[in-house]
């Protein structure tokens, strides 16, 4: 086994965390700004790229942590190691309201499919990429889902998800279609691809995008109720215009309250 075999336990109901167990010499990469909680004893050290055994020299690690710019994370990681000489703990947070979701990389052929702001943390070993859509359709119109990451080792990773997640279970040749956002992750097996909703009236007034994702089986596609991008966009809209005042929220008026309030300036 490459990656370090770690012990966890996930605790929380709506704002979860992850409880990492190392024995001493063991670690776990994780995300800049999950971080939660640790005991003495555990080191934290800022490393370039994801430290797998992938990163050989200088120029592995350039390439590696240039690969994770492209999905819009930071060019560092950091990792956390037991140096002491009996079990110690690290705690890994949820950054919005859902569930983390350990994944087990050797029940999915040591290669996981996931979104690329869904990971959280790893046990030390696994490799964090990039999965390059091979169609020019999805990268032009897969937002959320045209660059994803991939999770490569033998090891565990825990990835985290908006609202209550479900799992599905694709039969060969099989097909389920998702609005991109929702989809967490998936089996390595499963085919995606981009298709166009069509329709007029679906383009013109669905509200729903023009394009949603098609995933064909074999394979397990883990899904999501609230992507984050869908609870950005709602809280903006329903965030307070004008100084932070908004006196219509709840009446009968609403937003025409507001304009007849004698403080409103145009």
């Amino acid at each position: 086994m490459n990656a370090h075999e770690i012990d966890y336990r996930i605790l929380g109901e709506e704002m979860q965390f992850v409880e990492i167990e190392l024995d001493p010499n063991e670690g776990v990469i994780a995300e800049a700004g999950s971080f939660m909680m640790m005991d003495d004893g555990i080191k934290m050290e800022t490393i370039f790229g994801d430290g797998s055994a992938k990163d050989k020299g200088f120029m592995g690690k350039v390439f590696g942590a240039g690969k994770r710019l492209l999905t819009g994370e930071s060019l560092f990681m950091t990792a956390f190691y037991n140096i002491g000489v009996g079990k110690r703990q690290v705690n890994f947070a949820s950054p919005y309201p859902g569930k983390i979701i350990p994944i087990d990389l050797t029940r999915f052929g040591n290669k996981f499919i996931c979104q690329k702001d869904a990971f959280l943390c790893a046990a030390k070993g696994v490799s964090i990429g990039i999965e390059f859509s091979r169609k020019l359709g999805r990268g032009l119109f897969g937002g959320e889902g045209f660059i994803m990451q991939k999770l490569e080792g033998d090891g565990m990773a825990f990835v985290h998800a908006g609202g209550t997640t479900a799992t599905r279970e694709l039969a060969p040749g099989e097909k389920l279609k998702i609005d991109t956002g929702c989809i967490i992750g998936f089996d390595h097996t499963i085919h995606y691809d981009i298709e166009f909703v069509g329709g007029i009236k679906n383009t013109l007034f669905g509200g729903e995008g023009l394009f949603f994702a098609t995933l064909t089986g074999p394979g397990t596609v883990f899904v999501q109720s609230l992507p984050f991008s869908r609870l950005a966009k709602r809280v903006w809209a329903a965030a307070p215009r004008g100084g932070g005042k908004n006196k219509g929220e709840g009446s009968i008026l609403g937003g025409l309250g507001d304009l007849l309030d004698g403080d409103n300036r145009f």
